[in-house]
């Protein structure tokens, strides 16, 4: 085996102990350098030949640590190819999020481009599950990979196959109902939505396993162009990322299948274009929907509510013991919390707990958000049942979850609000396509069905 480079995390006030366990040259090239452990901050060290002998990284204090989920992350990001090794006595937990920072930050998307991947394995204690970290960046990277697509090779087709390669990794099975048949089948709205694209409308659905059911619902408009009330050029750019739902899904459904959970998994996705042409459905337009309730469609570019309320409806005919979506929803989210903490709703207390303390575990953070009764009357037009874009723009991603409350008949269901992209690089989270919520569900799905 060739020799691993030994990383060292060491803190501020141990930099001085540090240096004095170095050769004067070493410590006076630490100097040169700048280095004052800060969090997340790595210096390479040289040996006689200029080798690097080891890499020292910064813990920071204990503020710049809370700011920042992993501190390895940026090195690994950078570090040349080799093999690494996590040297310092850390606790079971902190070396298990280090290894995860790790390897998420070696994501590249090279579809077009062909560039070769450059090869940095670490070597960790063995209180890390190493099984587990690579199923984590596994479902992760899937979802990047999508998110990252182009739409022109990412549509609802597209997205349908990709499901398929998955299910078919998994021995899952795959349905899939498009076109006409949608209307034939009962789903109105995922059929509207679509049906001005030149890619057919669908809805897909996985099955696996066996156990309780949990349904997992994605919302997969493969590229939104606002439809009707047509975006500006700036608000197009990254509509390739409003399947970051389904993206995330599928990441998730990734996680589950490979560790074993002993849940009877049902994945739906609702895979459309939001495009322009003659049969493009108008603003005023009253909608059924298959749950029987009737839409006013006060804006078309709220249209991933709509195909989702077919899919959660449909989701809910059966007995699921769990129903969770997510879905890059709204600018709204994106205005209360930013890019990088999606909003979580439900009302179910025990189950929003299993969330956020997954979302810790798996350094993937999400906010609980109130599904406000105050603000029901807001999606209740005079004309039809619901209203799918509240005029004033007041808790637009509240009245958007709470639309999609209307849709699911039990109390253990979570909506999350996703971005899906980060939009400036961040350790552990290359600047592109990101895959958010997913490890925090998975953790409570574990805990629960492990």
């Amino acid at each position: 085996m060739a020799r691993s480079i030994p990383i060292s995390l060491i803190g501020p006030d141990e930099l001085d102990a540090q240096l004095e366990e170095l050769t004067p040259a070493q410590a006076a090239w630490i100097r040169v350098q700048g280095f004052r452990a800060g969090a997340g901050k790595a210096v390479s060290v040289p040996d006689d030949t200029g080798a690097i002998a080891r890499v020292l990284v910064g813990t920071g204090t204990p503020e710049a640590r809370r700011r920042q989920r992993f501190l390895l992350a940026d090195f690994a990001a950078k570090a040349p190819e080799g093999l690494y090794q996590l040297e310092t006595e850390l606790d079971p937990e902190t070396a298990r999020i280090e290894a995860l920072g790790w390897h998420l930050a070696q994501y590249k998307y090279t579809r077009y481009t062909g560039a070769p991947l450059g090869l940095r394995v670490l070597l960790t204690p063995d209180s890390v599950d190493n099984a587990e970290i690579d199923l984590l960046v596994e479902g992760s990277n899937l979802a990047r990979d999508l998110i990252n697509t182009p739409a022109n090779d990412m549509g609802p087709d597209a997205l349908e196959q990709a499901a398929r390669e998955l299910a078919a990794r998994h021995g899952a099975e795959v349905t899939v109902i498009a076109g006409d048949d949608l209307l034939e089948q009962n789903f109105p709205l995922i059929h509207t939505v679509g049906r001005a694209a030149a890619r057919a409308p669908r809805l897909i659905e996985m099955r696996w396993g066996e156990g309780p059911e949990i349904a997992l619902v994605g919302k997969g408009v493969c590229f939104d162009t606002g439809g009707l009330n047509l975006k500006p050029a700036t608000g197009m750019k990254l509509m390739k990322k409003d399947m970051g739902g389904a993206a995330a899904i599928l990441g998730l459904a990734s996680m589950v299948m490979t560790s074993g959970l002993k849940v009877s998994l049902r994945v739906l996705i609702p895979a459309v274009e939001n495009a322009v042409s003659g049969s493009a459905m108008r603003p005023g337009d009253v909608l059924r929907s298959r749950k029987g309730l009737s839409v006013e469609v006060n804006n078309t570019d709220a249209e991933g509510r709509l195909v989702l309320a077919d899919a959660l409806a449909y989701a809910s005919e059966g007995t699921p013991g769990l129903v969770i979506d997510m879905a890059t929803l709204t600018g709204a989210a994106r205005v209360a919390l930013g890019p990088d903490l999606p909003p979580l709703y439900t009302d179910d207390d025990a189950l929003a707990g299993d969330i956020l303390e997954g979302g810790v575990l798996m350094a993937d953070p999400v906010w609980p958000m109130p599904l406000w009764p105050g603000y029901e009357t807001d999606i209740e037009p005079d004309i039809a049942d619901l209203d799918n874009a509240p005029s004033g723009g007041f808790a637009g991603s509240i009245t958007a979850a709470l639309f999609l409350k209307r849709f699911v008949n039990t109390s253990a269901w979570a909506h999350f609000d996703i971005y899906g992209w980060a939009p400036k690089a961040l350790p552990g989270r290359p600047k592109g396509g990101e895959c958010q919520a997913a490890r925090a569900v998975f953790a409570m799905l574990k805990k629960r069905y492990g």
